[in-house]
């Protein structure tokens, strides 16, 4: 076996996905975190046998995009393009490398959908499957390595996005005061902002009402749609 180093080019989505972030690393951001109860978001099963707390996790985003349209924004040079709708993108290690596949219009899709689109998408991800609309025009990532352990984690903004989610792994924590102090399955969210963008109120506005939708009931926010 030779001692010499193993030169691997990079090449393809690797290849791209480099370039991309080199660009991603210039951009000036800024990090807020929040902790969030995940009570009502872990009973998704219960709700939707085949969705889960990533399906509610992209439809609570939709729906904070929808209240503070500020974040689904694409940044340019000298302009920001304000998108409609909510195309929300989830983060993927394909054996290709990151892909970010986008579930587009996902505010006005239900839970069950968003699990059935997000399912086929991971699935074809992995399978080298992927077409180009399926990871074009996205307005907002999500970066979920809670399956991995990982519990906080800054992740940088997928250009030329103004903002990507950072999710972490659920854990039980002790907290509330002294009259409501119990264990919680608390999760860290941490969102970056393009500051040429947002600002931190408004970054904190979006961060709030995640927030929100995450810890009411499934069927309160109108997740689950009812035939």
């Amino acid at each position: 076996m030779s001692n010499q180093p193993t030169i691997i080019p990079l090449a393809g989505i690797a290849r791209t996905a480099a370039k991309h972030m080199v660009r991603a690393w210039q951009a000036p951001v800024f990090h807020l975190n929040i902790e969030v109860d995940m009570t009502e978001a872990m009973k998704v099963k219960s709700v939707v046998p085949t969705a889960t707390v990533t399906d509610v996790i992209v439809s609570a985003v939709a729906k904070a995009l929808k209240e503070v349209p500020e974040v689904n924004v694409h940044v340019g040079e000298e302009e920001l393009v304000s998108y409609p709708v909510a195309n929300v993108g989830i983060a993927v290690a394909s054996p290709k490398g990151l892909v970010v596949p986008v579930i587009h219009d996902a505010g006005s899709l239900s839970l069950s959908e968003i699990a059935s689109a997000r399912s086929d998408l991971v699935t074809r991800s992995r399978e080298g499957a992927l077409a180009r609309p399926d990871i074009s025009n996205g307005t907002f990532t999500i970066s979920n390595l809670g399956m991995m352990g990982i519990t906080r984690f800054d992740a940088i903004v997928n250009v030329p996005q103004a903002a990507i989610l950072a999710v972490g792994a659920t854990v039980n924590r002790f907290v509330g005061g002294p009259e409501n102090a119990g264990w919680k399955p608390i999760a860290e969210l941490t969102l970056t902002c393009d500051h040429r963008a947002l600002d931190g109120a408004t970054g904190a506005r979006f961060a709030g009402a995640l927030k929100s939708h995450l810890e009411t009931s499934l069927a309160a926010t109108g997740l689950v749609k009812v035939s």
